[in-house]
């Protein structure tokens, strides 16, 4: 199996996790401090904690509806929240009994996890996974209107190490470190975490 930790970069006072966006839905964003116009509240939205996986999702802000990274920091008492609340995104037998409970467990859930290969920042596969955390109703309602303490434009930084890979050229600009987030066993448990 592979590595199961959540990396992440922050500090005392909250955690930061990557969407990318279109310009209306970033634009507004960076504007309000949270999201607001053209956000869906009624869609799924992921959050995810590694930054070059966020790139080598969005293209390095080049797909359409993605051409903004935003770099998002929560409350840790809020990302504590989130993943108390999550039900993986595929059967796990060690969590449910069998597969019409985790199904079930799904249906009712506000959020759901799913572990994938993490992503160094030229794209290439790490040895680790990272987790990626999709909110719905009432959560991604908390979320944006409760646990977002602020948001920051990455975009920038995302074109020019993505334009400095495309070039293969080696040196790439610093980017905040990403150290293991620490859980406690509950949430190691619900979230499979090896």
């Amino acid at each position: 199996m592979e590595l199961r930790r959540i990396y992440a970069a922050y500090d005392d006072t909250g955690v930061y996790v990557y969407q990318a966006y279109s310009p209306l839905i970033a634009e507004a964003a960076l504007r309000k401090g949270t999201f607001s116009e053209h956000f869906k509240l009624d869609r799924m939205t992921w959050i995810k904690p590694s930054f070059g996986w966020i790139l080598y999702r969005c293209g390095y802000a080049e797909k359409p509806g993605q051409e903004y990274v935003l770099k998002i920091k929560l409350t840790h008492s809020g990302f504590h929240t989130i993943l108390s609340r999550s039900v993986p995104s595929t059967f796990e037998s060690a969590l449910f009994a069998n597969p019409i409970t985790w199904q079930s467990a799904v249906k009712q859930a506000d959020v759901r996890c799913q572990w994938d290969p993490d992503r160094n920042l030229r794209g290439g596969k790490m040895e680790r996974t990272a987790i990626q955390i999709g909110l719905s109703g009432p959560t991604v309602r908390q979320y944006v209107n409760e646990w977002i303490v602020s948001i920051e434009d990455v975009t920038p930084l995302a074109r020019v190490i993505g334009e400095l890979v495309k070039n293969k050229r080696a040196d790439l600009p610093p980017v905040p470190t990403e150290h293991e987030y620490p859980v406690d066993d509950t949430l190691h448990h619900t979230l499979m975490m090896s």
